[in-house]
């Protein structure tokens, strides 16, 4: 037979339920004198604006108002921004798809332009696009290239020209300022719109093609609208510095422009300090709409994308997982 026994059984002992924990909370007092500091420089800014005769509010508000700051405000610098981002976006797209030619020729021409045009400062471009009109004295003729080499050979009269421009009429003015502009931010857009066309997958392409598209309306319809949220930001932050850029339109001259109109009334009754003041608060003002605008088209093609982008249901899974 055998006997069972007992073994006797260990009591397990049970630690006392922990009790609340008294947090100190960090204290940052590098964030308080910050604070301290930046209340000071604010402080001191608002005296300096209100207490010092040098800024001449009522000359400055003055100055702001006449007909001839605000139509250089419109027709100098809000159009001739126009003008000079739909020359730079086309001109960007078409070199960022050449870029990305297969084509070396292509390729090469698109990267020489964007070589040019991003090395040459802009204040120095639109000088030297003022002077352009001394290269062709005879006139820009449009037609055939070469055309008097072609009626010598073959001994013919006449020429093969459909029309011919004053040089100095085209390069001079509005027109130059946004042909310099244009061309140098075509260069700048082109390698924005290089990397919006790059990030989309080539999947995207590819799918398209085997529906029967061809590659330029697989482009326009397929990847380009996929790129949009990629190349809007910085399109954005481009359009506001062109905005500003125009002020060098001085170099043309473009007399019918916003700050030249400041300079000459700043000039005329010795007040530079104000009329700076004026031109400061024209850019803070149009700069601000132009950044709402771009915040609003960051969130139209940013739609789907991102931490703010809609999160789905998840299904549950087995066992209610």
């Amino acid at each position: 037979m055998t006997s069972h026994t007992d073994t006797p059984k260990t009591e397990v002992a049970v630690p006392d339920r922990p009790g609340a924990i008294n947090a100190v909370p960090v204290r940052h007092p590098g964030r308080w004198v910050a604070i301290a500091l930046i209340a000071i420089l604010v402080a001191m800014f608002v005296h300096l604006v209100v207490t010092n005769d040098q800024f001449d509010w009522h000359f400055v508000f003055q100055s702001m108002n006449q007909n001839a700051v605000l139509e250089g405000l419109v027709k100098g610098t809000l159009l001739v921004t126009a003008l000079s981002m739909v020359v730079g976006i086309g001109g960007g797209v078409i070199l960022a798809v050449m870029r990305l030619s297969d084509n070396p020729i292509l390729s090469g021409a698109a990267w020489v332009f964007t070589w040019f045009f991003r090395s040459v400062p802009r204040y120095i471009l639109l000088f030297t696009m003022a002077t352009l009109g001394i290269l062709f004295q005879d006139g820009l003729a449009f037609g055939v290239p070469f055309d008097w080499k072609i009626i010598d050979w073959l001994g013919l009269s006449g020429d093969w020209r459909l029309f011919t421009l004053d040089a100095n009429q085209v390069f001079t003015g509005i027109v130059a300022g946004v042909l310099g502009l244009g061309l140098s931010e075509a260069a700048y857009m082109a390698e924005i719109a290089r990397a919006g066309i790059l990030s989309v997958d080539k999947g995207q392409m590819e799918a398209a093609e085997a529906l029967g598209m061809s590659r330029g309306k697989a482009m326009r319809r397929v990847v380009l609208p996929q790129a949009m949220r990629v190349i809007v930001p910085p399109t954005g932050n481009e359009t506001i510095a062109m905005l500003k850029d125009t002020s060098l339109l001085i170099a043309v001259p473009v007399t019918t422009e916003l700050f030249y109109q400041l300079q000459s009334i700043g000039s005329l009754y010795f007040k530079t300090f104000p009329v700076a003041v004026a031109a400061t608060l024209f850019y803070l003002a149009m700069t601000s709409v132009l950044m709402v605008g771009q915040y609003f088209l960051e969130r139209h093609f940013g739609r789907g994308f991102g931490t703010k982008a809609p999160r789905t249901a998840r299904p549950a899974g087995a066992g209610g997982a």
